[in-house]
C-alpha cells in the first residue's frame, strides 16, 4: 500500500448521493455528493471529493477539524457572530473545531476536503 494518495476531482465512480438532515436545511433544495478517496488512521483522517447543489445550510463542525480547497463554484461562508466571507475555484480555507456558521452555495460547488476527527 502506497503513503502517496492523488485526489482525483473528476472521479469515475459512483458518489455517495446525500441531502441535509432537515434541522440543518435553511432554504432552498441542496443535494450532496461525495467521492471518499481515502481513510487513515482508522477513519479519523478522510480525503476526497465533495459536491453541493445551490442552497443555505447550517454548518456546525463540533470536534472536526476540515481543510477544503474550492475546485469549481461559489460559496458564503456566514460565521455565527462574525463577518462573511465568499469562496471561489482556486480559493483554500480551514474550518476548525467549533465552527458554527451558515453555508451558501451560490453556484454548484465542488471542492477537495481533508476531514480530521477526534
Amino acid at each position: 500500500m502506497s503513503l502517496l494518495v492523488t485526489i482525483d476531482t473528476n472521479p469515475d465512480f459512483s458518489p455517495k448521493e446525500t441531502l441535509p438532515m432537515p434541522e440543518r436545511l435553511i432554504s432552498g433544495n441542496p443535494s450532496f455528493k461525495t467521492w471518499a478517496q481515502d481513510a487513515s488512521r482508522q477513519d479519523k483522517v478522510l480525503t476526497g471529493v465533495w459536491e453541493a447543489t445551490p442552497g443555505e445550510t447550517h454548518s456546525i463542525k463540533g470536534t472536526t477539524y476540515e481543510f477544503c480547497h474550492l475546485i469549481s463554484g461559489l460559496v458564503e461562508i456566514e460565521e455565527k457572530d462574525g463577518e462573511t466571507k465568499t469562496y471561489r475555484a482556486g480559493d483554500s480555507f480551514v474550518m476548525k473545531p467549533g465552527f458554527v456558521g451558515v453555508w451558501r452555495t451560490i453556484e454548484t460547488v465542488r471542492k477537495i476536503y481533508v476531514c480530521v476527527y477526534e
